[in-house]
């Protein structure tokens, strides 16, 4: 994954690049693992994991379904099916998108190795799988993500900052996601390669789902074990359980504490306003977004991805997948106008609607 992250910048040159150049020439050759050329007339599957995370119903989902509009003049068609969190669910998705004859897959997988038998039988079918946001195992032709590690070693060292002194005396809990999901395992190692050693971690969970009503008992289990007095500080893995564990604190009445989080949903932008929240991981999801959509549509076209992945990962089942691993940003109350307010992911309205006026006021978010 070090490797990989090494060469994003080139990777990122060529997502601009990509429109008009592997998913639009003819000169292309064909790639071994995709399907025959065809033209601009195809069917994209698209298997999103689940619905309760903001991101894939408002971001991911359309700009994927723009993106690839746009690579194919307007007459690609974007398959659609979510899993709601079920794993036997998402492989009964793959069966019916490979028995109504897809060009190709673009797969976020509940569980990254409940799918494989499923990636496979795509395969056999001559379907090439991209693996989108999750590496799941299988013979994956193609794959998108953010560099996980770095994600956890972002939140880390914000938790870190933000602890200041207290780092040496207080304790921390640590709910991480879920043990079905890879990239929760990638987050944790990087927060384990900041964190260790320089504060103490008092409990630590792997949350089922990442539902927030999970990581909300489990906060309330570690406020009981360690007492509400001995906690400094909580690394959460993601906003949404930021948000079940931030409910756990003010029960508990435990304020002024500094939470991590991830995906930058607007709940949980809007607790950094407040300072309910200290951070979040900033994902730029256009551009993840962008780059599934032009491997999906070379691979549909039988085109090389040479131009769009210009990095190598390995999965457990499958060696030197081609990959474009997207960078990530700190996002603190000090950068959301130079962030998701600069990308046009929220307005400023969206923010700072109600009671989140006077609070976006104080920070000078107008």
């Amino acid at each position: 994954m070090r490797r990989a992250a090494v060469a994003i910048a080139a990777g990122a040159m060529a997502v601009s690049l990509a429109a008009c150049g592997s998913a639009k020439e003819s000169g292309d050759k064909a790639d071994s693992t995709g399907s025959a050329k065809k033209g601009d007339d195809i069917k994209v599957g698209l298997l999103l994991p689940e619905n309760a995370t903001a991101r894939y119903e408002k971001f991911d989902r359309p700009l994927i379904q723009k993106k690839v509009k746009e690579l194919t003049n307007g007459k690609g068609e974007v398959v659609y099916a979510n899993a709601k969190q079920d794993a036997s669910t998402q492989n009964q998705q793959v069966d019916t998108m490979v028995t109504n004859k897809v060009d190709v897959l673009i797969v976020d997988a509940v569980d990254s190795k409940a799918i494989a038998g499923s990636v496979k039988k795509a395969k056999d079918a001559g379907i090439p799988v991209v693996a989108y946001d999750r590496l799941a195992e299988g013979p994956i032709d193609a794959y998108t993500s953010f560099d996980n590690e770095t994600v956890g070693k972002t939140q880390g060292e914000a938790l870190l900052k933000a602890l200041g002194d207290k780092a040496k005396d207080g304790q921390i809990v640590m709910m991480n996601g879920s043990s079905t999901d890879p990239n929760a395992a990638q987050f944790k190692k990087g927060a384990h390669s900041v964190l260790d050693g320089k504060v103490k971690i008092g409990r630590e969970y792997d949350t089922k789902e990442w539902k927030p009503e999970n990581a909300n008992s489990n906060m309330e289990g570690a406020i009981s074990a360690l007492g509400k007095d001995k906690i400094v500080g909580v690394y959460s893995a993601n906003d949404g359980m930021a948000g079940g564990i931030i409910t756990a604190l003010k029960a508990a009445g435990i304020a002024d504490i500094p939470v991590t989080g991830q995906d930058a949903e607007l709940a949980g932008v809007q607790r950094i306003v407040t300072g309910e929240q200290y951070m979040s991981v900033y994902k730029p999801y256009p551009q993840e977004a962008d780059v599934a959509a032009e491997m999906a549509v070379a691979l549909a076209q039988g085109k090389s991805l040479d131009s769009i992945a210009k990095d190598k990962v390995d999965s457990p089942t499958t060696k030197a997948i081609p990959s474009v691993l997207v960078p990530v940003v700190s996002l603190t109350k000090d950068n959301i106008n130079d962030t998701v307010i600069k990308d046009g992911i929220y307005t400023v309205s969206e923010i700072c609607s109600g009671k989140y006026k006077a609070a976006c006021d104080k920070i000078g978010l107008k």
